[in-house]
């Protein structure tokens, strides 16, 4: 039986974005994320810190297109997950009215991600 999460909320904020030279940037938060008490990323608190990361998510890099496969291959340059760094990640898409959904086997299991216009 497959179970659906959601690490960031049902309600998370993201981007995503292609541009037509084959750059890819990625983008997803937790929703109402709790402000650091100082008002200063360098003097938050180890448990502040530890909030902001674990409600975030991003990426950015290239993309290459496979249309045969309905696959887009996302070449990881930079991440707030350093092992990402280096790696391709494969989505498989598809277009339903106003919605991309990007499917994917991941080292933390099977993925959905939903991306609404």
């Amino acid at each position: 039986m497959k179970r659906s999460i959601d690490p960031l909320g049902e309600d998370a904020l993201g981007q995503l974005m292609y541009d037509a030279s084959g750059r890819v940037s990625a983008q997803l938060m937790r929703r109402n994320h709790a402000r650091f008490a100082s008002g200063d990323w360098q003097r938050a608190t180890a448990e502040e810190k530890a909030s902001a990361w674990s409600g975030y998510f991003g990426y950015f890099g290239t993309y290459t297109i496979d249309e045969k496969a309905a696959s887009v291959t996302h070449h990881i340059e930079g991440s707030w997950f350093p092992n990402l760094v280096g790696t391709e990640q494969v989505r498989y898409f598809r277009l339903m009215g106003n919605q991309l959904i990007l499917d994917a086997d991941t080292d933390w299991g099977e993925v959905r991600v939903v991306w609404e216009k």
